[in-house]
């Protein structure tokens, strides 16, 4: 027999804190939140912004490639918005929105009342604050913007003016923000787990957030590790990176690498937990291979350490070293087609139906497998001797994480959103956000590919005439992605945040399993103050 709730989300007669059910109100409730839906939903507005933000300096560098010769930007200029773009992208908008998803949904999904640290949790959120204003706001001081890429690679790194040293404070500070909200992941879900949701039951999602805190506490002070070098090499007489006092501008890319290829699995592996819900929920099936699942996810973490120097074929390596690196990046693959056959094989003889959030996750299925197999062909040292540093490596990067990370958010925002706001999304403005969405990425990324096949570098302002019909496409097609995200802003989700539309019921998806989907949308705003009682699949609440 299911539980009783009350409004609240309790059972019913367990009024043993009903001074703390309502939610604080005005500016003191968002400043000093230590409640998880709250925090979440600060994050993912954070995150929003920030994606605007980055997504106007692509808008920039598009509009300068419309055509060879140079239109809008100077050379210098053009450098610092390519690396900047990158920064913020990476930084402020994909790790930050899947860490509101994660505040948001996990204590749902585990049956806890609230994140471990509740001010911690507040801490790393506002710790973001700054460090984006100290990004975002570098094209304005001496100097100008940080201009050496998104790697940040010595000896660029070196020669920067002023800003350079602000944007390593800034990455300073947004590492210290993912090791807290890390630690508060790994937490939560390791000692607020509800009586009876082993680990073998928990949500994909919730595995998939585990193992990305245990690898962000990994590698993010690897990556503090190197700028802080960098710091020392600019100021204080070091020379790590500098080949005049005997240091090594390789070692920098060693040390990013194993920061940086790690990182690509923590901007995707969430996503990973994402699409394993929506792709059941739809198909109307029980995910496929749940076990599998998890210890591909683990697989790819682990193997993420030992593939980093597959970025770095060009830098002189032994061919013995190639042929390693060469191997492991094929042997990571394996896991993720396990993932791949996996949602494939759930939808397979399924009862399907392409909702908005299926239609997202049936896309980044697609895309992402396109951005995987574009990603074995980089993995060859050979072929990749020659796409280095070409537009081929932008357009495999942009569909791992465009099409990998963003579909998957856009995903889990239809599928979690009449869960946080109360009201359902209007369908048919998510199906036509899908289609521009999907089409305009395409027209974009499709193109560099044969630009970098035909030899075009990246982060060149200026480029021959032989690649100027691909450019203008892909430029037509950054501005129509751009406004699909406007419209996605102003159509979807700010009539939902203001309460207008079809009020959804507790669980809107008729077979969509899960703790989230037994509490009243919108979640309330304490929802497990007692841990509940589970059914033996540790999805449903039992009295």
């Amino acid at each position: 027999m299911s539980a009783v709730l009350d409004p609240h989300g309790h059972v019913a007669g367990d009024h043993g804190h009903d001074d703390h059910h309502g939610a604080p109100h005005g500016w003191r409730r968002w400043v000093f939140a230590t409640n998880h839906k709250d925090i979440g939903t600060l994050y993912l507005l954070f995150a929003f912004t920030m994606f605007i933000i980055g997504g106007i300096l692509a808008l920039i560098i598009r509009a300068e490639l419309f055509q060879p010769g140079l239109q809008v930007v100077n050379p210098e200029l053009f450098n610092q918005l390519t690396t900047m773009h990158g920064l913020i992208m990476v930084f402020g908008a994909i790790m930050p929105a899947f860490v509101g998803f994660a505040n948001w949904m996990i204590p749902l999904q585990i049956g806890a009342a609230d994140m471990a640290f509740a001010r911690m949790n507040n801490f790393s959120f506002w710790l973001m604050i700054p460090a984006a204003v100290m990004l975002s706001t570098s094209f304005f001081m001496p100097g100008g913007a940080p201009a050496a890429g998104w790697t940040l690679y010595a000896p660029l790194t070196l020669q920067m003016g002023p800003t350079m040293d602000s944007g390593i404070f800034a990455l300073h500070i947004l590492g210290a923000s993912s090791i807290m909200g890390s630690i508060n992941i790994i937490v939560t879900i390791l000692n607020m787990r509800a009586p009876g949701m082993t680990l073998m039951k928990m949500p994909m999602f919730v595995w998939t957030w585990l193992i990305t805190a245990y690898l962000l506490i990994a590698v993010m002070p690897v990556l503090a590790g190197a700028i802080t070098m960098t710091l020392t090499d600019r100021h204080f007489g070091t020379t790590f990176f500098n080949p005049a006092g005997g240091g090594d501008p390789v070692m920098y890319q060693h040390i990013f690498w194993f920061f940086g290829h790690p990182e690509v699995y923590i901007m995707i592996l969430p996503a990973f937990g994402i699409v394993s819900h929506i792709i059941p929920a739809f198909s109307r099936k029980r995910l496929f291979g749940y076990a599998s699942m998890v210890y591909a996810t683990a697989s790819i973490a682990i193997l993420s350490f030992i593939v980093w120097a597959h970025h770095m074929y060009a830098t002189g390596m032994p061919v013995t070293g190639q042929l390693f690196f060469m191997y492991a990046t094929m042997l990571i693959s394996v896991p993720t087609g396990v993932k791949v056959f996996n949602w494939i094989a759930t939808m397979w003889k399924g009862s399907m139906t392409f909702e908005s959030p299926m239609l997202f996750a049936v896309g980044f299925i697609f895309v992402f497998t396109m951005g995987g197999f574009t990603g074995l062909i980089c993995a060859m040292a050979p072929i990749d001797t020659q796409i280095q540093d070409t537009y081929y490596i932008v357009a495999h990067f942009h569909y791992v994480l465009v099409a990998g990370s963003l579909f998957a958010m856009f995903a889990g925002y239809y599928y979690w959103s009449p869960k946080w706001t109360g009201v359902m999304y209007n369908e048919t403005r998510g199906q036509i956000h899908f289609w521009w969405t999907l089409i305009s990425f395409n027209i974009t990324f499709f193109p560099m590919h044969f630009l970098g096949l035909a030899g075009m570098p990246r982060r060149y302002a200026d480029y021959p005439m032989q690649f100027a019909d691909f450019n203008a496409i892909a430029s037509v097609g950054a501005f129509a992605f751009g406004l699909a995200q406007v419209y996605f802003f102003c159509f979807v989700i700010f009539p939902t945040m203001m309460g207008k539309g079809e009020k959804a019921a507790a669980s809107p998806w008729e077979a969509a399993e899960g703790l989230e989907w037994q509490v009243p949308s919108p979640a309330p705003f304490h929802t497990f103050e007692t841990p509940p009682k589970l059914d033996s699949t540790a999805t449903k609440i039992i009295a």
